[in-house]
């Protein structure tokens, strides 16, 4: 894209564009209502060379908006701390709420720049980070968000001349990275890396737009119209639904859960002494992948009563405390519904070498959300393969997911329920929600059925615990995860 890019000197006088830039500011400032009327989250991304304006840039575009809805990030070398997370976890946190801007000064572009050309990341990590790229800006806009990429492209005469000028006062030689100056000195090599980053991501959905940058006021014009023209665009079809992909993972063969065997049994007295000894396997087995630094992402689902609960507690109970964390889901807080369902999820991952428990999911998307009209038809279909996409990344991150739906009959469910009102002391686990949701037990059956036919992975399978035998059910979960966590460590 930049080869091929030729810098131009536009024919606007110069007089006329204080005018065509204070409108089009003034068209800016007017859309944070129309976005904010259709919550249409956007996000923009400044990418480009070093000294090209981008802080600058962004500063011009934000001089007549409204501060309560924009926030501007500027992304630095990520952390030790950052380092340790998925790739697209830092930017996932940072996407704006429906009907508010987010200018992020410098992004995924420039850290992978960075990255291939110091040689921290090999071909394969390349292309694995370039699909998961592609795959975030397809799902923020399948999910309503408008994602507007500007590259900032000055020729390197133009580079070399500005960060000269920079290091000149004393006031600015800040200004001026190891990172620019080796631009300057490798630039037909960043120039490669741009160009095949900028190529494999620009798409159709959310495409690179490349700013000529060379006068500061003429790339001001040109992204002033590109954001109001795309906002403009965006607000006008709001309301289009987006395709539904199904892309081909490596599912496994799972049984109905009508298929699966609920009748094992298991002593109080055998139960005691085969937890105790799993635990003691667990904690060894915790010791070794916190020193291999591999992140563990366990998923709870299941029927109300089948004793989620009790199971997290024995598993948790092996574990230290100091490594592991328990994430009761409930539902979403409005700076969470605000945002793409999978972002508090991306917030609660666990650091390398960490456990992170989920008593309830990202599967809401596919089961209550469906079920009780929470989203539309074609969100919960559409989740499905955006659910597969973002396990997969959390197994190229290296993570070990084990996902469990903990089962039990319909009939050991009123039991438990019927136990639950006649127990003062567990009177307050039962509510007239558990009542109304048995009700549709045959809905949710399907619903649960097809969630896991569909997204049991090789790299996240679904796990189905059998539980009318709670003995038997927390027994069977510790040692899924101990077998799955020495399968890696072979």
């Amino acid at each position: 894209m930049l080869k091929n890019y030729e810098i131009r000197k536009y024919q606007i006088p110069q007089e006329e564009i204080k005018a065509l830039i204070k409108e089009k500011r003034a068209e800016l400032a007017g859309q944070q209502m129309l976005i904010k009327e259709h919550k249409i989250p956007v996000f923009v991304l400044i990418e480009g060379w070093g000294a090209a304006g981008k802080g600058t840039l962004i500063g011009n575009l934000i001089k007549d908006l409204d501060p309560r809805f924009f926030c501007v990030t500027t992304m630095k070398e990520p952390n030790e701390e950052e380092r340790r997370k998925p790739f697209l976890w830092r930017y996932m946190e940072t996407i704006p709420e429906a009907g508010k801007f987010v200018f992020l000064n410098s992004g995924w572009l420039n850290e992978t720049a960075d990255d291939v050309a110091n040689d921290r990341i090999d071909e394969e990590t390349l292309e694995q980070r370039l699909r998961q790229i592609r795959t975030f800006d397809r799902q923020l806009k399948d999910n309503g968000y408008l994602v507007i990429k500007l590259f900032l492209q000055i020729p390197r005469e133009e580079q070399k001349e500005r960060l000269d000028k920079l290091k000149e006062e004393k006031h600015t030689r800040w200004r001026v990275s190891e990172k620019d100056i080796q631009q300057v000195k490798k630039r037909g090599r960043y120039e490669k890396i741009y160009d095949r980053i900028l190529e494999a991501t620009n798409t159709g959905y959310v495409p690179w737009n490349v700013v000529d940058a060379v006068d500061k006021k003429q790339a001001l014009l040109q992204a002033l119209h590109l954001l109001t023209n795309q906002i403009n665009q965006a607000a006008e079809n709001f309301k289009i639904l987006p395709e539904i992909l199904h892309k081909d993972y490596p599912l496994l063969k799972m049984p109905k859960l009508a298929q699966t065997p609920l009748d094992q049994e298991m002593s109080k007295e055998e139960y005691g002494i085969r937890l105790k000894e799993r635990q003691k396997k667990l904690r060894e087995l915790h010791n070794r992948i916190y020193h291999k630094k591999i992140p563990v992402v366990i998923a709870y689902e299941g029927w109300d009563a089948a004793g989620k609960g009790g199971n997290i507690k024995r598993l948790a109970g092996a574990l230290d405390p100091r490594g592991f964390e328990v994430h009761p889901i409930a539902s979403p807080e409005p700076h969470e519904k605000a945002r793409h369902y999978l972002w508090r999820f991306y917030h609660r991952l666990p650091k390398d070498g960490h456990i992170a428990i989920f008593d309830r999911t990202w599967y809401g998307r596919v089961m209550v959300e469906r079920l009780e009209g929470f989203c539309t038809e074609n969100d919960w279909k559409r989740a499905y393969n955006e659910i597969n996409e973002f396990e997969q990344e959390l197994s190229e991150w290296g993570a070990i997911v084990i996902k469990f739906w903990v089962h039990i009959d319909k009939d050991t469910q009123l039991a438990r329920f019927t136990e639950r009102e006649n127990t003062p002391e567990k009177r307050w686990k039962i509510t007239e929600e558990d009542w109304r949701n048995r009700e549709k037990w045959d809905a949710y059956e399907e619903a649960v059925d097809e969630m896991i036919a569909r997204t049991s992975t090789e790299n996240a399978p679904w796990y189905i615990i059998q539980s009318n035998n709670k003995y038997y059910a927390r027994i069977q979960a510790i040692e899924i995860l101990i077998s799955e966590i020495e399968k890696r460590l072979l």
